[in-house]
C-alpha cells in the first residue's frame, strides 16, 4: 500500500482521526475509501528515476517516465514491464524503481539488460523453490548494469546472478534468506574465453543462505567494500578463477558450520595470471567466528595478502593453505583462537610455495603446522601458540 503520510506527518493524522471521532463521523468510512491513483514512482536514493513499478494497494502499476504501461496484481509483471519499457539501444544507464513490497516466485526472475538500474525501495520476497539459473535479479551476456538497493527475503535459487557480465557494480544489497541457495552469483560460464570484467560490490549482507553469500568464478578487476555474512550454509565470500581483486572486509559469523567452507576462500586458481602469481588479491581483513574454516586457500590458487584476520571458535582449521603460491597472512595483524594454522598439499598438486605467515596472536591451543614441507616458508612474529615444521 502506498503511504500518504510520512513519519513526520503521523501526529498530524492522528489529531485528524480524533478530530473525525469527536465529531461523530466513521473513522472506518476513511480506512475503505477508495485509494488515490499512485503517482509514478520516486527514488529512495534522490536518483532520477525513468521508469518505475509503483505499489497502489492490491494493484501494481508499470511507469514509463509518467505513462502508466501495466496494471494488476502481480509485482513481478510491472517490475519487468517498467524495465522493458525503457529506451531501445540505450548506451547510458536508466533507472527503474520499485515503490512498495511484493512477493515473487522462486522459479520466475526480475531480468535486467545492459544499461539498467534497479533500486528497490520496499523489500522482495521470495516464496517455493525454483531450479537453473532463476533469480531475484538475473544478468546475462549484458553490460554497465547497477543494483542501487535490493532488500531480499525468502528462497531464492539465487539472490543475484549475473553470468558473462562487465561494468556490473551492486551498492546496497541486504539478503535475509530462510535457505535457498546463493546470495549473489557472478560468473564467465556462459563463455569460459573471457573473464568478466569491472565487477563492483559496495557491500553485501547475507543471512540464512542455503550456500555461499557471495560467490565469483571467472571474474578479473573485483573491488569489494564489506561482506557481511550471518548463518550461511557454505563461505562467505568465495573468489573462484578470480584475479585482480581488492576486498575490505568479510565479515563472517557462523558460515560453512560443519563444512570445510571459509569465512574466505579462494580456489580453482583464483589469482594465477597466466602462470605466475603476483600478489593481486588482497583483503583488508577477515574476521571469522564460528562456522566452518576462517581462510581458505586451495587447488592452484594464490598471489593473495590479507592485512588483518580475527578468527576464533571456528569448527574446522582457523586457516588451510593447500596446493597454493605466494600468500601472505596477517601481513599487518592477526589473532587466531584455537585449532590449527595449517599448511598442507594434496600429491595430486604442485606444494605449498612462497608462504609467509606473520604477525599473529596464537590463544587457545592455537598453532602453526606445516605437513608436508613447504617451498619457502617464512614464519614471523608469531606468539603464543606453537610451531610445528616438516
Amino acid at each position: 500500500m502506498v503511504t500518504l503520510l510520512g513519519r513526520a506527518d503521523r501526529p498530524v493524522r492522528a489529531a485528524l482521526l480524533a478530530g473525525l471521532t469527536a465529531t461523530g463521523l466513521a473513522v472506518a468510512a476513511l480506512a475503505v475509501a477508495p485509494p488515490g491513483h499512485a503517482a509514478p514512482g520516486t527514488s529512495c536514493t534522490g536518483s532520477t528515476v525513468h521508469g518505475s513499478a509503483v505499489q497502489d494497494g492490491s494493484t501494481w502499476r508499470a511507469y514509463r517516465g509518467s505513462r502508466e504501461l501495466w496494471s494488476g496484481s502481480d509485482m513481478l509483471t510491472a517490475i519487468n514491464t517498467a524495465i522493458g519499457g525503457l529506451d531501445a539501444g540505450r548506451t547510458s544507464k536508466q533507472r527503474v524503481v520499485v515503490n512498495g513490497s511484493g512477493t515473487m516466485s522462486a522459479n520466475a526472475r526480475i531480468t535486467l539488460p545492459s544499461y539498467t538500474t534497479l533500486e528497490s525501495c520496499g523489500t522482495i520476497h521470495v516464496t517455493g523453490s525454483g531450479s537453473g539459473n532463476v533469480a531475484g535479479v538475473y544478468m546475462r551476456g549484458a553490460t554497465d548494469i547497477e543494483v542501487a538497493r535490493l532488500y531480499l527475503t525468502g528462497t531464492p535459487v539465487y539472490g543475484i546472478f549475473a553470468r558473462n557480465v562487465d561494468n556490473l557494480r551492486l551498492r546496497e544489497i541486504d539478503m535475509r534468506l530462510s535457505g535457498g541457495g546463493i546470495g549473489v552469483r557472478i560468473d564467465n560460464l556462459g563463455d569460459t574465453s573471457r573473464y568478466a570484467r569491472n565487477i563492483s560490490i559496495d557491500r553485501a549482507y547475507v543471512s540464512g543462505a542455503g550456500s555461499h553469500a557471495v560467490e565469483t568464478y571467472g571474474v578479473d578487476g573485483l573491488t569489494v567494500g564489506t561482506v557481511t555474512a550471518r548463518n550461511v550454509g557454505e563461505s562467505g565470500l568465495l573468489l573462484n578463477a578470480t584475479i585482480n581483486a581488492s576486498v575490505g572486509t568479510v565479515d563472517a559469523q557462523d558460515a560453512g558450520s560443519g563444512t570445510g567452507y571459509a569465512a574466505f576462500r579462494i580456489a580453482n586458481r583464483a589469482g594465477r595470471v597466466g602462470s605466475s602469481y603476483p600478489t593481486n588479491i588482497t583483503v583488508g581483513t577477515v574476521k571469522a567466528s564460528g562456522g566452518g574454516r576462517g581462510v581458505f586457500c586451495v587447488s592452484e590458487s594464490g598471489g593473495l595478502r590479507i592485512n588483518r584476520v580475527e578468527i576464533s571458535r571456528t569448527g574446522n582449521n582457523p586457516v588451510l593453505i593447500e596446493n597454493c603460491t605466494n600468500v601472505t597472512l596477517a601481513a599487518t595483524s592477526g589473532t587466531v583462537v584455537g585449532g590449527d594454522v595449517r599448511l598442507a598439499a594434496r600429491s595430486t598438486m604442485p606444494a605449498n610455495r612462497d608462504i609467509a605467515i606473520r604477525n599473529l596472536a596464537l590463544s587457545g591451543g592455537a598453532r602453526v603446522v606445516e605437513n608436508p614441507c613447504t617451498v619457502n616458508l617464512t614464519i614471523a612474529n608469531v606468539t603464543g601458540g606453537s610451531i610445528v615444521r616438516c
